[in-house]
């Protein structure tokens, strides 16, 4: 496996190696797609027969690489994205220099992420980290080097690199209190408290989890398709990876409230990521608070892990964890889906706004079909894969209040509350999504001529959508070995379906046979008729796409609702003319409160602040002579205190 392992990472390095070329910049993409295909085999299989290859993990600064059940199920799952992102990317950039170096620094960052989940040394773990960070801002700037971009990527970066101090603080900690090669952090101490908090915050804001969010939609809505693909599909995912091997792995049980303010950021990010993205109008950017919203449900079946472990529950602890890594894997492939279908409807139409789109299932049937389903899996729809993992998530969450006391178990019941209000507005937001670009009339003449992609681009996201479908009717395939990754033993028995004690389980197989019989019944009761279309009464006026239903307006009944938590912002303007009203507009916008109210103002204090210290660069070496020596002073001052040892 070994062997395997380095053929897939060797085909990639290859093809990006070769990409470089006009001449050569097919058989590139191919071979990437060829090693990111062995890579995904190659993890599950290592997953499926509990394969370890290599080393394991130590304190010592040196390079070492190994791969256990855990690295190699997160191998096949950035294997499962990348292949097809690869495949799609081949015909989505074209062989300009541009388009070349995208397909280069793609593949170069496939082989980062490989690199974080098989490092077995805090440098190489560290360094992979980094890189993880600055190769996406590098391919955005590539692709857009516009100053509107150059800010986003700076935003990107300034916010993940600050609170990547935590990841930096977390990691180096361990390495320090020797946790990295097996010895236990004493449960409790304020060592294993400040190690699990660096990496919330750390870790949490690589992954998007709210309140550390503000980076993600900014900058995953302007990256090329495949590169948003991979970033919400895998690199977010990477972070997950990280705080599974800190928070489940490597300290041991944890303090009960520490898996409570787990669920509390998971039960926040669920929620208003999705509501967040049901106000989005460009439909990227409404992808990517999903993100938000899809993290959060990973966040809730791993607080609901920590809390149950502390509680000594550990089979439904187990179980927890096995909901959170397969709605990882599930999410990362809708999510990519989606992306893809994303960036074949702008090839096609040349926009992604909402209420410029429409009919795109009639004219992109294979893209579109495969939007829908993915668009049905990221709601939570039977029998996709997003049903299945939120159905396990939420069984777990039902068992926290049952092995808990008064305070963990309201916030169970209150994370509980949280899954099935995100689960309900996913629906409603992509029940809008549907309707908006698949369906209806098309509401501008490029939409009207807008025809498929190309076959490759058409086959990537086919593929993942299979894959939604496989996972959604057999979720049992990888259940089994999922609970086998918990560090600790546990007994349940494989099926195909979802089978837990107590619950009645899930028969997915049942559920799909029975949705297929209801469909043909009702199909062979509709015979051969069909309805007659009828012109649209719109108030005696003639029907323009400028009368058509819009995102404001499908949304606006809920915006009433919450009225008084997203403080909406309205702007009416009326010109009349001798008295008579000529014309009326409306502007309106959600505000994201926490981005603009938290983010914004901290950055901007942050950038104020650089611009003062700027000051003491004053370009004259007596002036730079005289701050060592003050230094020294300070430092000698500190020592003859006692201060510093």
């Amino acid at each position: 496996m070994a062997s395997v392992l380095v053929a897939a990472v060797a085909l990639m390095a290859a093809g990006s190696s070769v990409a470089v070329w006009r001449r050569w910049f097919g058989a590139g993409v191919a071979l990437q797609t060829a090693g990111a295909a062995v890579l995904c085999a190659a993890g599950f299989w290592m997953l499926a027969s509990g394969t370890t290859i290599g080393n394991t993990f130590a304190a010592a600064f040196e390079p070492r690489f190994g791969v256990d059940g855990l690295s190699a199920f997160f191998l096949a799952t950035v294997g499962a994205v990348a292949a097809p992102a690869f495949l799609y990317a081949g015909r989505y950039l074209d062989d300009s220099a541009r388009g070349r170096t995208v397909a280069v620094l793609s593949g170069a960052f496939v082989l980062v992420l490989v690199e974080v989940l098989c490092a077995r040394d805090p440098l190489t773990f560290l360094t992979g980290w980094e890189l993880m960070t600055l190769l996406p801002a590098a391919m955005i700037l590539v692709a857009h080097p516009e100053d509107a971009s150059r800010r986003t990527v700076f935003l990107y970066v300034a916010a993940t690199h600050l609170a990547g101090a935590g990841t930096w603080i977390a990691v180096l900690l361990l390495a320090h209190a020797g946790a990295l090669g097996g010895t236990p952090v004493a449960q409790g101490s304020a060592l294993q408290v400040a190690i699990a908090i660096a990496a919330l915050v750390g870790m949490g804001t690589k992954a998007g989890a709210m309140p550390f969010h503000s980076w993600l939609p900014r900058a995953h809505p302007i990256a090329p398709a495949p590169v948003s693909a991979l970033m919400s599909g895998v690199m977010i995912k990477i972070a997950v990876y990280g705080l599974i091997r800190v928070l489940v792995d490597w300290l041991g049980v944890l303090p009960l409230w520490i898996g409570v303010v787990v669920l509390a950021l998971g039960a926040l990010s669920a929620v208003a990521g999705v509501v967040y993205a049901i106000f989005q109008h460009e439909l990227k950017r409404l992808l990517a608070f999903h993100s938000i919203e899809n993290v959060g449900i990973i966040l809730l079946g791993l607080g609901a892990c920590l809390v149950l472990r502390a509680r000594g529950a550990d089979t439904w602890a187990a179980f927890a964890l096995a909901a959170a890594l397969l709605h990882t894997l599930n999410h990362a492939l809708f999510k990519s889906l989606l992306f893809l279908g994303a960036g074949s409807f702008e090839r096609a139409t040349g926009a992604l706004d909402l209420d410029r789109l429409g009919g795109l299932l009639r004219r992109m049937p294979w893209t579109g079909g495969a939007f829908l389903l993915g668009a049905a899996a990221i709601a939570g729809l039977p029998p996709l894969n997003g049903f299945a993992s939120e159905w396990l998530t939420l069984q777990a969450l039902l068992h926290v209040p049952a092995y808990g006391g008064l305070g963990d178990g309201v916030a169970g019941a209150l994370a509980l509350a949280a899954l099935a209000a995100t689960a309900a507005l996913a629906v409603f937001c992509f029940v809008k999504v549907v309707g908006l670009v698949l369906l209806g009339p098309p509401r501008r003449t490029a939409v009207a001529e807008a025809h498929e992609v190309d076959v490759p681009m058409r086959a990537a996201v086919v593929a993942l959508a299979a894959g939604c479908v496989l996972l959604g009717l057999v979720p049992g395939l990888l259940f089994h070995e999922l609970v086998a990754l918990a560090p600790w033993p546990v007994t349940e028995n494989a099926s195909l379906g979802l089978k837990l004690p107590g619950t009645g389980s899930l028969p997915t197989l049942g559920i799909a046979l029975s949705l297929g019989l209801i469909s043909v019944a009702l199909a062979a009761l509709r015979g051969r008729r069909s309805t007659a279309p009828a012109p649209t009464w719109a108030c005696g006026q003639q029907v323009e796409p400028a009368l058509a239903w819009s995102s404001a307006g499908f949304s606006k009944p809920l915006r009433l609702v919450l009225e008084g938590v997203l403080r909406p912002e309205r702007e009416i303007s009326v010109r009349a003319r001798g008295g008579v009203v000529q014309e009326v507009s409306y502007r309106g916008r959600v505000p994201h409160l926490l981005d603009e109210r938290l983010f914004v103002p901290a950055v901007d204090a942050s950038l104020r602040a650089a611009h003062h210290a700027r000051r003491l660069q004053t370009g004259r070496l007596g002036t730079y002579v005289a701050y060592l020596i003050a230094l020294v002073l300070v430092l000698l001052a500190a020592v003859k205190a006692g201060v510093i040892g």
